[in-house]
């Protein structure tokens, strides 16, 4: 009988298992779950027998990949993957899929809560800053960017985008006004929402030469990935700009300087939370499910990124 792991140090919720065992249950795979694990070796220990895995912010290195003698599909249950060795995988003729698109409407409302709270002064009674007639500029215009302006265009904001990988046909059609460079971007907008992966092209590309260029106010989101942000370059300039702001769902290294110096310019959330809704934890782990038995049956690779 084929057997899958679901290991996951932050788990599911219990209606999005129950959804997922159903899938499996239909297919007539067995199922065991490895939840809140503290250790590595216990994920060495369970991964050893399975065929397939699914993980969502959990590491799955080539110790891990090696171990799993038996296995010959990853998933990532969320849009990011690089938690995965991804040459490993290959070299172990091993299949990694994402699930893109899952958790991109609680990616997209985390930007406007966390903008919402710091613009309106934490709640703290004093009178704040409304998001309406600003500039919004999305850096990567995906799955999640194309919702991130479909929500600021409901807020009354401008929104420009920028993204070499995407017609701009499809960016105009959706109201959006395109633009050709990524230094036009940041010279445009007061607000930069970035949604860019982390890869060798991506980290630390937000640096001083791109924030530098933003209008006075300039506030950066980032619900992508803290590698792609240049600290060095950003402590520099949170010193220099008293106007410039700083908010995250994944915490830079330097947080503690930040959060020590400029307490009322920047704001993390305790542990990434993009994908932490009840309906994005469904939808990422059913899907997940469905890509596996899909794959393992008929061979659709779909969504395979090695």
């Amino acid at each position: 009988m084929t057997k899958v792991l679901v290991a996951t140090e932050k788990p599911f919720s219990n209606a999005a298992i129950a959804e997922v065992k159903k899938v499996f249950q239909e297919a007539g795979y067995e199922l065991k779950l490895l939840e809140q694990y503290a250790d590595k070796g216990e994920l060495l220990k369970e991964v050893k027998d399975v065929q397939a895995l699914i993980i969502r912010s959990d590491k799955v290195d080539s110790e891990v990949i090696e171990a799993a003698q038996a296995l010959k599909i990853v998933v990532r249950a969320g849009a990011g993957y690089d938690n995965v060795d991804l040459e490993a995988a290959s070299e172990n003729g091993v299949v990694a899929m994402n699930t893109p698109g899952q958790n991109s409407n609680a990616v997209a409302e985390l930007v406007f809560g966390m903008l919402i709270y710091l613009n309106r002064n934490r709640f703290n009674a004093k009178a704040g800053t409304e998001l309406r007639g600003k500039k919004l500029g999305i850096h990567a215009y995906g799955y999640v960017g194309r919702i991130v302006a479909s929500i600021a265009k409901g807020l009354g904001m401008y929104v420009y985008a920028f993204d070499p990988y995407v017609d701009r046909t499809i960016i105009e059609n959706d109201g959006v006004i395109h633009l050709n460079s990524v230094e036009e971007l940041y010279d445009t907008c007061q607000y930069v929402s970035l949604h860019i992966p982390a890869n060798e092209q991506t980290k630390q590309s937000i640096n001083e030469n791109l924030i530098s260029r933003m209008p006075e106010g300039a506030t950066i989101v980032n619900t992508a990935r803290k590698e792609v942000i240049y600290e060095k370059d950003l402590l520099k300039l949170m010193a220099e700009r008293d106007d410039l702001r700083y908010l995250s769902d994944i915490a830079p290294d330097c947080r503690d300087q930040l959060q020590e110096k400029y307490p009322d310019r920047v704001f993390f959330t305790p542990k990434k939370m993009g994908a932490q809704t009840a309906e994005a934890n469904l939808n990422a782990g059913v899907a997940a499910a469905k890509q596996i038995v899909g794959f393992l049956e008929n061979g659709d690779a779909t969504f395979k990124v090695n």
